[in-house]
């Protein structure tokens, strides 16, 4: 599994230089391993050495045909199209630091005693609404946190009507 750490973040990596320097999706490798052939959602964030966000895009329920390919488009989209940041330079790449976080499928729960922020993310839906947050976050210690932030992120100002979900990850930090 370890070995998965290192292929996930080189994959991260090597798909937003390749993009930011040679305007080129990464293609997959012959030899890619099977958990990277299968499908799920990710997250990948991108981080300055001060540990601040320079940007974060994920899906929580995978778009393409395989993990890998969801790594590559969701590092490409952190780097380059989160709406809070500024594009990533080249110049800017040695200096940070990613994580990839791979999506286990949501489940729906009805009590807050369901949710733990720092094992499980939550997904808060209300319609056409959806907030997102991923688990084990600095400064969120509680369930009602993580659940008010994810509403927040939605626009949802109240919680009746909605639905909220958990999921687990398995997160790979450099």
């Amino acid at each position: 599994m370890s070995n998965n750490k290192e292929i996930a973040i080189k994959l991260a990596r090597d798909s937003l230089k390749t993009y930011l320097k040679e305007n080129k999706i990464l293609s997959l490798l012959p030899d890619m391993p099977e958990d990277f052939l299968k499908r799920a959602g990710c997250f990948v964030s991108l981080k300055k050495e001060d540990g601040s966000l320079r940007g974060c895009i994920g899906t929580i329920e995978p778009v393409y045909d395989t993990l890998a390919e969801e790594i590559i488009r969701n590092s490409i989209s952190a780097g380059t199209k989160d709406p809070r940041f500024p594009k990533v330079e080249i110049i800017e790449l040695d200096s940070l630091v990613f994580a990839v976080d791979v999506l286990h499928p949501k489940e729906e729960i009805t009590d807050f005693d369901y949710l733990d922020p720092y094992k499980y993310g939550v997904v808060v839906e209300k319609g056409r609404q959806k907030g997102v947050l991923l688990p084990d976050l600095e400064g969120i210690d509680t369930a009602q946190k993580q659940v008010e932030i994810a509403m927040t992120k939605a626009s949802i100002n109240d919680i009746n009507g909605t639905k909220i979900y958990r999921f687990k990850v398995e997160r790979y930090n450099e």
